[in-house]
Order: C-alpha cells, then structure tokens, then sequence
C-alpha cells in the first residue's frame, strides 16, 4: 500500500471544501439576500456610473431647483437644481473607492502583523500589541483629522488615512484566529514534516485565517463609509465638485424646513448601504466563528 507523503494536502482539501460549504451553503435567509442584492446595485453604480443614462451630476438646472421626487427626475433636485439621483450614482463610486481601498490597506498590513504575531509570539507580539493598544486608544476622529490635513484630501490620501486607522483592528482579528489555526494537526504535521515556515504561513495558516477576515471587512466597510460621510459632511473628504453622499447631506441640511428630501435619500442611501454590510458581514462572521475572547 503506497504512503501518503503529504497527508497536509488532503487536510486542505477538506478545509476549502468546508469553506465553500459554509459560504453557499442553506440558512442565510431572504434578508441576506436581499442585503447582497443592494450592494450588487451600489457596487454596479460605482462601476458604470459614467455609462447609465443619467444627467451630468455637475449641471445645475435653476429652473428644477428644490424639485421633489417624481417630478421632472426621479429622486428630485437639490438646491442647485442638479439631478439627486445622478449625484447618488457617482457619489457611490466615492464611497466603494475609498471603502475598498482603505479595508485592503487594513487587510494587508494589519493582517500580515497579525499573522505573524500569532506565529512567532514572544517579544515581537507583546510589542505590536502594545502599539495597537497605543494607536486604538488615541481619539479616531483627532488623528483622522490631522492625517487628512498632513497628507491632503484626494481620493488617495482619504483611503489611505483611513486604512492606516484600521491596521490595529485587522492585526487582532487576524491575531486571534492564527493563535487558533497553529495549534491544529495539519500545521503540526508540517512542521514534523520539515516545511519552512514560510511555507506554512502561506499553505496551511493564511487559507484559514483570510476568510475571517474577509468576512470582517465587509462590516469594516460599513464603519469606513460611515467615516468617509462624516468627513464630507465636515468638508474635508474629496473636494468639490465632485458629489460624495455625505457631502449631499451636508447641502441639503440647509434646505431641512422646504425640502427634506435633498438630506434624506442620500441618509437612506447610506443607511441601507451600512445596514446591507453590517448583515452580510455578521452572517459571513458567524460562520467562521470568530473568538472574540481572543482578541
């Protein structure tokens, strides 16, 4: 009877295929469902904003200025008399841009401290930890702040502001399920096997670890877009004239006692948005049974 020289890969096998049944297996219900079918059409309007048959998000027309829903466009216009729903549309590309962009910021570098972290252990660890600890203790807002204002507020500065301030977050998550994976038989079996340790971070840790932290993402994301509207609505996210949702909110809050539409779609945007994220990813989280005890 041949002998199995690497009993790892069919422990691999198993995992993945355990994966996969976790993510599209029965269970998940109508209402994740229909959260994921939302983000389908926000992903979508960010991606082919410039190509739907809408208005031109920037051209004023006073002559519809404070229209309602229904009237003349579908969503109404602000006090400008720009199209609300084209703004919704492309404002949505601010948004998924920059809550992609500083979640992978996040996920790469916090992740890979953290896996390395819950690997090696000793000195290193009680250090990170120790600067996570430092950075998660100083006030969000302040430090956003002055990021923002060191580095600039372009699409590209904003992200990476905000990904910087997730890199803590993702370090733990990824901590906290690494400690667990490195105790388990098929990471034992490749160290007794001789494999390097790169070789084993990449093969037998990082699969089990990246889908935990993928599912974290999603409700990372919601916390990121919520960021990204507080800063528009401040005035300091990407500057004008470009139409961010927050930004909206932060036009039509002058307009609240004639026309409350102008502040409240795009609320509702970001609201369903946030909540869609919030619901796939605890759904998603749940499954993989995230130890919050050992964060």
């Amino acid at each position: 009877m041949p002998v199995n020289k690497h009993p790892t890969i069919e422990s691999r096998a198993q995992n993945f295929a355990r994966a996969l049944q976790q993510v599209f297996g029965r269970g998940f219900g109508p209402g994740f469902w229909l959260a994921v079918f939302w983000l389908v059409i926000v992903a979508f309007c960010a991606m082919f904003a410039d190509w739907l048959p809408l208005r031109d998000p920037l051209d004023p027309v006073i002559a519809n200025r404070l229209d309602g829903p229904l009237s003349g466009s579908l969503l109404g216009a602000d006090g400008l008399g720009r199209d609300i729903l084209s703004r919704l549309v492309h404002g949505a590309r601010v948004s998924v841009v920059i809550g992609l962009t500083a979640v992978s910021i996040g996920m790469i570098v916090g992740g890979a401290l953290g896996i390395i972290a819950g690997y090696f252990r000793g000195h290193f660890e009680r250090a990170l930890m120790a600067v996570l600890d430092v950075i998660l203790a100083f006030p969000w807002l302040v430090l956003l702040l002055a990021l923002v204002a060191f580095i600039g507020q372009s699409l590209f500065a904003i992200s990476t502001a905000i990904g910087f301030l997730w890199i803590p977050a993702y370090a733990r998550v990824a901590r906290a399920n690494t400690l667990s994976v490195v105790q388990r038989e098929y990471v034992l079996a490749a160290r007794a096997m001789g494999a390097t340790t790169t070789r084993i971070l990449v093969r037998e840790v990082l699969p089990n670890v990246i889908l935990p932290l993928l599912a974290y993402g999603l409700v990372a994301m919601g916390l990121v877009i919520i960021v990204e509207s507080a800063l528009a609505f401040l005035g300091l996210s990407v500057e004008a004239p470009q139409p961010t949702w927050g930004g909206m909110i932060s036009e039509g809050k002058r307009h609240l006692a004639t026309a409350v539409h102008v502040a409240l779609i795009p609320s509702i945007t970001i609201f369903l948005t946030v909540l869609s994220l919030n619901f796939v990813g605890d759904r998603l989280r749940s499954r993989f049974d995230v130890k919050e005890s050992n964060l």
